[in-house]
């Protein structure tokens, strides 16, 4: 659930500012092909594969994205005492807790189209992408597949 959090904090709050930082303008579309790009090749996702994997992965991220909207916007709050406090953390757990369930809900769809083994493969790969991307941003590179294949 961390490694999600972090990769959609990353993806709203940082990548616009690290494209502004290397003179270039972050486009989400790019960022998605990318990530799709990388993902069909580092799980071994055959055409078919990924043309039905693919919409479900979408939905799941339109999905978490409209609950990290919240999440988002409950950050600039600024509660004034403990009782408020205790409510952004009690919210806060909800939605991670959404979170989690969305995420389970998606991976028991994504086993209905593709084995096990590459549901697995997916979910690391996703994970290596966001870690590369955000690195290679912080260098002013924002290709992490052009850095070669390390695992």
């Amino acid at each position: 659930m961390k490694a999600v959090w972090l990769s959609l904090f990353h993806l709203f709050t940082f990548s616009p500012l690290a494209a502004q930082e290397t003179g270039r303008k972050f486009s989400p579309e790019k960022f998605q092909a990318e990530m799709e790009q990388f993902i069909t090749k580092e799980a071994g996702l055959t055409a078919d594969e990924s043309a039905k994997f693919f919409p479900l992965y979408r939905e799941m991220q339109q999905k978490q994205r409209a609950i990290f909207e919240k999440v988002r916007k409950e950050g600039f709050v600024k509660p004034v005492d403990d009782a408020a406090c205790r409510k952004l953390v009690e919210r806060r757990d909800a939605t991670e807790l959404e979170m989690k369930k969305i995420q389970k809900t998606y991976h028991e769809k994504f086993f209905d189209v593709l084995p096990a083994s590459k549901v697995l493969q997916v979910i690391q790969a996703e994970e290596r992408f966001h870690r590369r991307t955000f690195r290679n941003w912080g260098q002013g590179n924002g290709h992490p597949q052009r850095q070669g294949h390390q695992k």
